[in-house]
């Protein structure tokens, strides 16, 4: 009984201590590196053409007049922002996530959307001649928006705008 006991007491200091090793030597979280967020923040007017943009994030950004020309915008996360007027031509959002944007009167053209999420976003009065859509995720009535102006072929893709949004 004596050696049960001292093995019981045993594993117990040997759980306890492993437990004060955990709860006293804390690792830090390992964060995406290089992650840069524009969250909640006034980028109106602000240029961030040709840049280097990957996986960043604008969630809730006010972007009116924003000049992302040419920049790589792939995986970003672009949610509740306002991109009016704002300058995307030639810019490559594939696979980014682009929910609940205004993107009213935005310069599209050459921009590269493919399997990038859109949904509830606005496209109204945009220039997409050469945009590509291939295999994007689009509110229906916004694509039936765009088809009624879908012009051009993109020079990086090759792929036609009406083709890529599937207009008839």
């Amino acid at each position: 009984m004596k050696k049960i006991l001292l093995r019981f007491f045993g594993l117990i200091a040997i759980l306890m201590l492993a437990f004060l090793w955990i709860i006293l030597n804390p690792k830090p979280a390992f964060a995406q590196l290089n992650t840069i967020n524009y969250n909640n923040i006034n980028l109106e007017n602000r240029d961030f053409s040709n840049a280097d943009l990957a996986g960043v994030t604008f969630v809730a950004a006010e972007m009116r007049g924003a000049n992302f020309q040419g920049a790589n915008l792939t995986n970003a996360i672009l949610t509740k922002g306002v991109l009016l007027k704002a300058n995307l031509e030639g810019a490559n959002l594939s696979g980014a996530l682009v929910d609940r944007v205004t993107m009213d009167s935005a310069n599209l053209k050459n921009a590269i959307f493919t399997e990038a999420t859109l949904t509830s976003s606005r496209f109204y009065d945009a220039e997409i001649t050469g945009a590509d859509f291939t295999d994007a995720l689009i509110d229906r009535y916004q694509v039936s928006l765009l088809c009624e102006r879908a012009d051009g072929v993109n020079p990086v893709t090759g792929m036609s705008t009406r083709d890529s949004l599937g207009c008839r």
